[in-house]
């Protein structure tokens, strides 16, 4: 059975680090770097550079995690 975890190598000021999210985070995260209108790279960057994790893709799922319950808890305009 293929694994659901997708390792990625991206680079991360200045050097290059592997993250390994699931699918459905890949797509969260590229999206909310396209509304932000930046690069998935400088997105994961500024994920990097706050980070409370060790760990930059429990990083990177924590950041999705958060940005879609803060959605959902705001009222629709």
């Amino acid at each position: 059975m293929k694994s659901p975890v997708v390792k990625r190598s991206i680079v991360v000021r200045g050097h290059k680090t592997g993250v390994s999210l699931e699918h459905p985070f890949w797509s969260s995260v590229k999206e909310l770097a396209k509304e932000r209108g930046i690069t998935l790279a400088e997105l994961i960057s500024e994920i990097d550079a706050n980070r409370q994790q060790a760990n930059l893709s429990s990083a990177v799922r924590v950041f999705v995690l958060d940005h879609f319950k803060a959605r959902a808890v705001r009222p629709s305009a």
